[in-house]
């Protein structure tokens, strides 16, 4: 039975010929130190030693991180201070005094990092908020008294308009033109900065910061550059009238903020797993201001974002929020002292018989998250295998259609935060827009809203995912609100024809007995809700946008509805979806497995280790050119196969190179993995003793070089039998990177999270088969349908304007087809190959600037 629990040490101790090994500590191949390194001096420089090479591994792109190795870092670098400081409050004068503060600021980086980056998410919020609402109204007229105002801050105090605020024009049609002009310029520019600068600003980049929390590295995605297009694009993607929301994206640049901050503090600038707690408490923020929802926030990253989340992090998040939305509320962008447009008061109670229309709206946010995700991810598919060389153009057609469709309607032409805001509100003094509230205009709006949720639909699945800054949140909850008003606007006619009805015994005569607006706000909670498919967090920020009490319990009602039946269409909102989609290594955490097999059916056999000496130089660094292995197992030698420890490439190749650069080692010189028995000296194959760093600078020539300090003498190895379930959870709980797999001391393989997901996705593609020839045979009629219709409007063109104005080279040559070579057009990290390729650490070849480091 012992056999079936991890044996977390690969050593035992019943082997003489191996040296003692300090079982007390857990050190990673990082910290390793041996036991001649004893006293202050030596853990001073083995914590030096750490240092440089974790500045290298932070620009590593396309690994995973190591949680195991960082918490021993941590460790050692708190060691190394208590040894710094002690006695420091017994030591006098200046010298002492330094040291306290020194200690006081190592103590309280993190809070300091946190009110920084709060500070600078809120700044950032406030002025996005302000552009974005400039650029979307002056699609339809400009102020006359100050150009830079919006219509609402031209108008201010007048809800129905003034005289201040013009149209373009008096002629319907030249607005039509004006406003279909400037969506198209917004996101052409838009997709034309993203595309030159930072191709990884496009997106929400929800799903790949899930992943990037977790422990996969991204090199660029949290960059400077990154968090600058993107805040840049994010307000004229919006403006351009796509069916797009900034809530995705404000969390993806108030996590680049947190990202680009936290470098400039030494406590996070190397160690990957204390940057990851910051970065949760980033998205918390994140949500914060883009809902005006501090505790909202927190809660979303705790639900959403964060598979390891422990209370001190919970604690930084909320301050994090909390600065956030103070900075916001201080900048306090739409003058109403609210931190977002759509946040609303209600005053009006609901009545019981109303659940049953609630439950209406909850199942419709179910069946609505399943259809968009389905769809979007086949739109997905399509863009990834026939539009990736068209990002520009594709985005520049989106945001044309979309205006063309969406201006007759007077839902669909204004912004879709303004849209939520008027069809939130109750129906009283000043809030009727076009006659919304007018009863005698009752079957035309829900015919309106009704087409408005319908095309709202079908642009939300084609625009999601098209090379701009765009997320889905808003784009949902507007579809949601669209929705939820219509059914209010019916249960009202339905109540005033039968006032009398026992139905409606519960409303009171000469008051208002439904509001359709709460049906408004309870639809975008459960469609938000069905796209996302979260539940707690989506109560919690709905309730603190209306501030109504009364409310929470229907809320609740609907979001349970719609997770019921989002469940039952499969598990994981778009982000996880999207994940799955591009290949990224993420368990799920919220996932549950039953297998039923061991890990020896899923690890790598094959696998390729470095025995404990006899190696030269040499044949170590051929080893490493080829093959891309993130590390290698080190075992006594060729026959045993006894697992001695675990050796990262990345300090590998550091030794190595410290090794030629410090001390001229020959390329024939012996590697030693472990400690060399003293008699190795003598030996006719090596000239001279052998050489350990402390001393590298007082010999030179050496023929053996001491590597035993770099590795992992006790790495996380398991038995063969272990169930695979309980390996997955290893993964989960403590974030190795590798998984070594031993026998009685002998190594019999290895498994890393992508051996896992192989396997997970292998056993669900016999359980459900997910390939469909019949959908790539439509997929290439609309392709061969999209060359034809645009080579035909090419000709078309050519032939009216007399050969003056020549969109292509006609039917010689595709309308769509891109003449000019860009590198960037290749580079596709955020994309697999195919549905069930996974990006693990060997697509590390720089393919374009945006591999390059963004410091």
């Amino acid at each position: 039975m012992t056999s079936r629990f991890p044996n977390v040490s690969a050593q035992t101790p019943r082997r003489p010929s191996l040296p003692k090994r300090a079982i007390s500590r857990r050190l990673s191949a990082l910290s390793t130190t041996t036991a001649a390194t004893t006293g202050a001096q030596a853990g001073t420089t083995q914590h030096d030693l750490t240092e440089e090479i974790e500045e290298i591994k932070r620009y590593e792109d396309f690994t995973t991180i190591d949680w195991v190795q960082d918490a021993a870092q941590e460790q050692l670098r708190r060691r190394a201070r208590r040894k710094q400081n002690a006695g420091v409050f017994e030591q006098r004068g200046s010298l002492g005094w330094r040291r306290r503060l020194e200690g006081t600021y190592d103590a309280g980086q993190a809070w300091i990092v946190v009110t920084l980056v709060g500070a600078a998410i809120g700044l950032n919020a406030g002025f996005l908020n302000i552009i974005t609402e400039w650029l979307s109204d002056i699609k339809l007229g400009y102020c006359t008294t100050a150009f830079y105002l919006n219509e609402n801050f031209c108008c201010w105090g007048d809800e129905k308009g003034c005289p201040e605020w013009h149209r373009w024009s008096s002629f319907w049609l030249l607005n039509y033109l004006l406003y279909l002009l400037f969506s198209t310029v917004f996101a052409l520019a838009s997709a034309s900065l993203v595309k030159s600068f930072a191709p990884y600003a496009a997106g929400s980049g929800i799903s790949e910061i899930k992943c990037i929390i977790a422990g996969f590295v991204m090199k660029g995605f949290l960059g400077f550059w990154t968090l600058l297009i993107k805040s840049i694009c994010l307000p004229l993607a919006i403006a351009s009238g796509l069916s797009v929301g900034k809530e995705g994206p404000s969390v993806h640049y108030a996590v680049c903020t947190g990202n680009v901050i936290s470098r400039f503090f030494g406590k996070y600038k190397r160690n990957a797993a204390k940057t990851r707690e910051i970065l949760s408490a980033c998205a918390a923020a994140g949500v914060a201001v883009a809902f005006g929802s501090p505790i909202g926030g927190v809660l979303f990253s705790l639900e959403e974002m964060s598979s390891y989340f422990p209370l001190k992090t919970m604690w930084r998040s909320y301050f994090c929020a909390l600065v956030a939305t103070a900075v916001l509320a201080a900048m306090n962008p739409f003058w109403t002292g609210q931190l977002v447009m759509f946040e609303v008061r209600y005053d009006r109670s609901w009545h019981f018989f109303e659940i049953i229309f609630f439950i209406f709206i909850g199942i419709f946010g179910g069946l609505y998250g399943a259809f968009v995700m389905k769809w979007n991810l086949r739109a997905q598919a399509f863009r990834k295998k026939y539009l990736a060389k068209y990002a520009i153009l594709e985005a520049t057609l989106l945001a044309a259609g979309t205006a063309i469709l969406c201006f007759p309607n007077m839902f669909l032409r204004i912004d879709m935060t303004e849209s939520m805001e008027i069809l939130f509100h109750e129906c009283e003094a000043g809030r009727d827009y076009d006659g919304l509230c007018e009863a005698k205009n009752r079957w035309r709006m829900a015919l309106s809203l009704a087409f408005a949720t319908i095309m709202r639909t079908i642009l939300v699945i084609i625009s999601y995912g098209c090379k701009v800054p765009a997320g889905i949140f808003v784009p949902s909850m507007a579809v949601g609100a669209s929705f939820g008003r219509m059914v209010g606007i019916l249960v009202q006619a339905l109540h005033e024809a039968f006032p009398h009805a026992k139905f409606f015994a519960a409303c009171q005569p000469d008051v208002d007995c439904i509001t359709p607006g709460t049906y408004a706000f309870l639809g975008a909670a459960a469609a938000l809700s069905g796209i996302m498919h979260i539940t707690v967090s989506v109560v919690v920020i709905m309730f603190e946008l209306t501030g109504a009490l009364t409310y929470i319990l229907p809320t609740m009602i609907v979001v349970g509805v719609t997770k019921a039946v989002s469940e039952r269409f499969g598990k994981g909102g778009i982000a996880d979806r999207m994940i799955w989609f591009n290949g990224f290594p993420f368990l799920d955490n919220k996932e549950e497995h039953t297998f039923g097999v061991p890990v020896s059916q899923v690890m790598t056999s094959e696998v390729t280790w470095l025995p404990s000496s006899g190696l030269t130089l040499r044949a170590v660094e051929q080893l490493m050119a080829q093959n891309k292995y993130q590390g290698f197992p080190v075992v006594e030698d060729r026959t045993s196969k006894i697992l001695i420890g675990y050796i990262g490439r990345t300090e590998l190749r550091y030794a190595i190179d410290r090794s030629k650069k410090e001390s001229f080692v020959s390329s024939n010189a012996k590697c030693f993995f472990t400690q060399p028995p003293a008699s190795a000296a003598q030996t006719p194959s090596v000239t001279a003793p052998p050489v350990t760093f402390d001393a590298i600078e007082d010999a030179s020539g050496q023929q053996s070089v001491d590597f035993s300090r770099f590795i992992d003498p006790v790495p996380l190895a398991v038995h063969p039998r272990l169930p695979l379930e309980t390996v997955m959870e290893l993964f989960k709980k403590m974030g190795p990177r590798v998984i070594l797999v031993e026998y009685r001391g002998r190594l019999a393989g290895l498994v890393t999270v992508k051996d896992c997901l192989k396997y997970q996705f292998k056993v669900e593609a016999q359980e459900t088969s997910t390939h469909d020839p019949a959908l790539e045979i439509r997929q290439e009629k609309l392709w061969g349908l999209m060359n034809r219709g645009a080579d035909w409007l090419a000709d078309k063109v050519l032939s009216i304007s007399g050969g003056r104005i020549k969109l292509s080279g006609g039917r010689a040559s595709n309308f769509l087809e891109s003449r000019a070579e860009d590198p960037r057009d290749q580079f596709t990290p955020i994309l697999a190959s195919s549905g069930h390729d996974i990006l693990d650490g060997t697509e590390d070849v720089d393919q374009g600037v945006e591999l390059q480091s963004r410091r």
